[in-house]
């Protein structure tokens, strides 16, 4: 008779800075499981026969398969088993939002704590990257050529993929670094650059051409990247960097900033290393940051680690339909972030030299469920009031950048200027031209871009094998 296994209810605690002292550096928060760790949390897996975790994953990694290697003690096979499908495993352990996606579907979860699949994976990843990272099969050559343009999450994968396949592939980055949003937008407090970078130093060994600094629609349009210069296709993965703001009366004034400026001035241009660095930012001593998602969170962190006294997330809901990650506001809590529920602001004041010195809120309540299933807020007349702050970050989320999708003959876009592909494909409107990621969906998360540029790949070479037949 077989025995019983043990059930371990919770699963083992993340390694982490002390709140006291982190919100000093911007050193890393989670610190990793140690080896010992690491097989013991594998060891919770059921290794159940559904596996009904591989639903949730957007890039198909074969979870159960990867974890009973780490139990086993063997992490060169379980890395080399989630990186037959994820070429960014070091970012997505860090990022991820498993707790909605493969941890969600964990049978363990159901009475228990689900097995920490992402804290797994990000072991596994950084046991290599301490290591040295093992050669990956590469298939002979095509002699075809594909353009990738931005060389965040979806492009990374889309490219990841690709060379395996025996393509060339050449990415493009407008930017001075690859890594798109993974570099200009999550703090290195919860994502080290040089992670980042091992992960695209990685593709390079498989082959992949990067070209920074080349904006794709300015020094070469999609057409012209086809037409002129050979490429049989195109994936666009630009991302969704165009920011939202709320269009109130002093927006415009000193000490406004949008998310995407204000995270991407301090990690991107390191202002957190000023005057190391050459990149200054201002922040005061009372910062609001409105929105309530992980980008909101991320914002209002940095800001007390840049010497803030005070930080406040101000979120027009309650704190029930908070769309940022569980972890993260229970971080942004530790680390004395304050909150401001069911408050929106109306109003930035200034004074006579055009700097922010307060803004002005309302008070709402919750009514009827609106098309996104969450609560409609609805303001409550007379409930204006005053909060004491001098700097604001506008985090209410990104739209597509226009520059690619307007420069680009036959390309189809919706009504908030994102590219329109099939989802099953990523195909557009354009033949030959594939597209994923933020730049279609609007902003959503890293794997889901990283699931989206996966399935362009696979749809780019069946166009291509095609066009060779």
């Amino acid at each position: 008779m077989a025995e019983k296994k043990e059930i371990i209810p919770k699963k083992h605690p993340m390694p982490a800075q002390e709140p006291v002292e982190r919100i000093r550096n911007f050193n890393e928060v989670a610190l990793g499981y140690d080896e010992e760790t690491a097989v013991a949390e594998a060891k919770r897996c059921l290794q159940c026969k559904k596996e009904p975790c591989r639903q949730g994953c957007p890039v198909e990694v074969d979870i159960p398969a990867f974890i009973k290697l780490v139990a086993e003690r063997d992490f060169a096979g379980a890395i080399k088993k989630i990186k037959e499908k994820n070429a960014l495993p070091a970012v997505c352990g860090r990022v991820c939002p498993q707790e909605n996606q493969c941890e969600k579907y964990c049978t363990l979860g159901k009475k228990h704590e689900p097995v920490g699949i992402g804290r797994l994976e990000r072991f596994c990843a950084d046991w290599e990257l301490a290591r040295g990272v093992l050669p990956q099969e590469v298939a002979p050559p095509t002699g075809f050529k594909v353009a990738v343009v931005g060389s965040g999450p979806a492009g990374l994968t889309c490219a990841a993929d690709l060379a395996k396949l025996g393509h060339r592939v050449t990415v493009f980055e407008a930017l001075h670094v690859a890594g798109g949003v993974l570099m200009y937008g999550i703090p290195e407090f919860r994502l080290p650059k040089r992670v980042v970078q091992a992960e695209v130093e990685n593709l390079k060994k498989l082959g992949v051409e990067i070209i920074t600094n080349a904006v794709v629609g300015k020094f070469a349009t999609v057409d012209e990247l086809m037409e002129e210069e050979g490429f049989d296709a195109v994936f666009i993965g630009t991302g969704a960097g165009l920011p939202y703001f709320m269009n109130i009366p002093g927006e415009n004034s000193c000490g406004v900033y949008s998310a995407n400026e204000f995270l991407t001035r301090t990690n991107l241009m390191k202002a957190y290393l000023f005057p190391e660095w050459d990149t200054p930012i201002k922040v005061g001593r009372k910062v609001a940051v409105i929105g309530g998602g992980n980008v909101a969170m991320d914002a209002a962190r940095t800001a007390l680690r840049l010497g803030a006294e005070e930080s406040w997330i101000v979120y027009r809901r309650s704190e029930k339909e908070l769309p940022a990650r569980h972890e993260e506001v229970e971080h942004a809590k530790e680390e004395g972030i304050k909150f401001a529920f069911l408050t929106n602001p109306v109003r930035i004041l200034a004074d006579e030299n055009g700097w922010v010195k307060g803004m002005e809120c309302l008070r709402y309540e919750l009514g009827e469920p609106d098309e996104s299933g969450r609560r409609r807020p609805v303001p409550i007349p007379g409930s204006e009031f005053v909060m004491d702050v001098d700097t604001v970050v506008v985090a209410i989320g990104q739209a597509p950048n226009p520059l690619v999708p307007r420069t680009t003959r036959g390309l189809e876009l919706g009504r908030k200027g994102n590219i329109v592909a099939d989802p099953q494909t990523g195909a557009t409107s354009k033949p030959g031209v594939f597209a994923g990621g933020d730049v279609v969906t609007g902003a959503a998360t890293v794997i889901l871009a990283m699931g989206a540029g996966r399935i362009a790949a696979r749809s780019i070479h069946d166009y291509l094998m095609k066009k060779k037949a």
